[in-house]
């Protein structure tokens, strides 16, 4: 074996069909680390003998460590795709076989999945629906909740990952990306980690540093038996997938903000916050995104090497270009502010803050609090778990308010926009989230949704799967409510489609 071994009889053998068994074709798909080879229903992966900076594959034994890496690391999210591990040997006659012979490479073994399965191509296709979103910001957070906890430095972790970008950046034959504005982001990068060292080592003191996937992007997600399942984790080396959940998080919201799907974005990170506390990382994110569109240009580039000339070596070159630029943006960052929105159960409250919430604010948009989730999870369960009346008693909703305007408070000061709602029908509950917005000396917007009495009726009565439990009695008992003085806030009427509600709104509240 040499210090990169040939891999080209390996990967002749295992280009034909009847090495696996199987009859018809073998198909193939290239990777910048990887060839994986499709025969019948299982999916054969072969490590390409290859070293880069950040990783290295150049012998057998390398090769057969990572392997079995792969497999018991995804087996935490996906038991059912990964089988085990399997050789390629030389048998006697100097043929090549499958788990027999001499071995002289690696291949994990997989369960096969229609390449329509995976939810970048399901994005290609058109937006990702509310519920898989849904699903798959709950599957993240189950994962990271059961990941193991690390101990050591977060800001040294985060210097640690720019300076390999920067190294594999540098590697690069000379052109794809321009150095000078890779150097001029590594800087910009430093100087936020020493902004924001307190913050990332905290974070790793109190549990927020784990195990991670390390490359949780779009074409690493699979529905499997109807659900979003996390695959092809980072297993080549665990330092770089030991990571703050914000920042293995961040290169799926990445992925999703690129691509223009930001509606699809701003619900994963919101619900993705709502189910694990994340709020007092927020600060940490543009950083965390700059990260991994830097990942994606480095990546994308070493893809560009591999072809001498032609369309493919200049379609990943501007493709690197574009995350590079993307990684420079995502630095950028604006003033932030502060939306509430109120009315009664049933005006379509949270569907507007939803909507708005993408739109407002720096990727991927405002931090949505919701006072249903807040009452939910300080109950201790599930958004869309059911309360008992207890849970709705005069102390309680004055305990919801008060942490609502805390949170938005905290999230206002660390730089990241918000979005309130709920019914907001004291007084005292709406100067609390205006002196919220005056104490982090950011703009206030109120907007107030009124509609018939029918209409709000029918709304609360059509409801499923909701984290609101009002119904049409609790409309009844809201209609008797004191309003008091709503002069500072626009009034929206809250009839029609959401669409047409969305549009009301935005005449009121133009976005920046």
């Amino acid at each position: 074996m040499n210090a990169c071994d040939d891999q080209g009889e390996t990967i002749a053998f295992l280009s034909r069909a009847g090495s696996f068994g199987a009859a018809g074709s073998v198909d193939r798909i290239d990777t910048h680390a990887a060839i994986i080879f499709l025969a019948g229903d299982r999916a054969y992966k072969l490590k390409r003998a290859v070293r880069y900076p950040y990783l290295d594959f150049s012998t057998a034994n390398k090769r057969k460590a990572v392997c079995e890496a792969e497999v018991a690391l995804n087996r935490r999210t996906a038991p059912d795709i990964y089988l085990g591990v399997c050789s390629v040997g030389r048998q006697a006659d100097g043929t090549l076989a499958l788990d027999t012979g001499e071995a002289i490479d690696w291949l994990v073994v997989m369960r096969r999945f229609a390449p329509e399965c995976l939810l970048a191509k399901m994005a290609d296709k058109g937006p990702l629906g509310p519920e898989l979103v849904r699903d798959l910001a709950d599957q993240i957070a189950t994962f990271h909740d059961m990941a193991e906890v690390a101990d050591g430095n977060g800001s040294d972790r985060v210097r640690a990952v720019l300076d390999g970008n920067l190294t594999s950046m540098t590697a690069l034959a000379e052109g794809l990306l321009p150095m000078e504005d890779c150097e001029r982001l590594h800087r910009r990068s430093l100087d936020d980690v020493d902004r924001l060292s307190p913050l990332l080592d905290r974070r790793a003191e109190t549990g927020h540093v784990r195990h991670c996937h390390g490359d949780l992007h779009l074409a690493n997600i699979c529905l499997w038996q109807e659900r979003p399942t996390l695959f092809d984790c980072l297993e080549f080396d665990a330092a770089l997938a030991t990571t703050d959940v914000l920042y293995d998080l961040a290169f799926l919201l990445m992925d999703l903000w690129h691509r223009g799907l930001h509606a699809e974005a701003s619900p994963l990170f919101n619900r993705y916050c709502d189910m694990r506390e994340e709020d007092d990382g927020l600060p940490a994110l543009p950083l965390f995104l700059s990260m991994r569109a830097a990942v994606r240009a480095h990546v994308h580039a070493s893809a560009a090497e591999r072809h001498d000339r032609g369309e493919r070596r200049e379609a990943e070159a501007r493709t690197a270009r574009a995350y590079l630029a993307a990684a420079m943006g995502f630095l950028d960052r604006s003033k932030p502010q502060l939306t509430v929105i109120g009315g009664l159960s049933g005006t379509g409250k949270s569907t507007l803050a939803g909507a708005l919430a993408a739109e407002l604010g720096d990727p991927p948009g405002a931090r949505w609090l919701r006072t249903d989730v807040l009452r939910k999870r300080m109950a201790g369960v599930s958004p869309e778990t059911r309360l008992s009346p207890e849970a709705y008693t005069k102390e309680q909703s004055e305990k919801v308010y008060d942490r609502l305007a805390t949170k938005a408070r905290e999230i206002l000061a660390g730089g990241t926009s918000v979005i309130a709602d709920g019914v907001f029908a004291a007084e005292a509950e709406r100067n609390a989230m205006t002196a919220a917005a005056t104490e982090a000396g950011v703009p206030f917007v109120g907007l107030w949704l009124e509609a018939p009495v029918e209409l709000l009726r029918s709304r609360v009565s059509a409801r499923t799967g909701d984290a609101s439990d009002a119904d049409a009695p609790v409309v009844e008992r809201q209609l008797e409510y004191e309003l008091g003085d709503l002069s500072a806030w626009h009034r929206i009427e809250a009839t029609g489609s959401p669409g047409e509600v969305l549009a009301r709104a935005k005449r009121e509240h133009p976005l920046p």
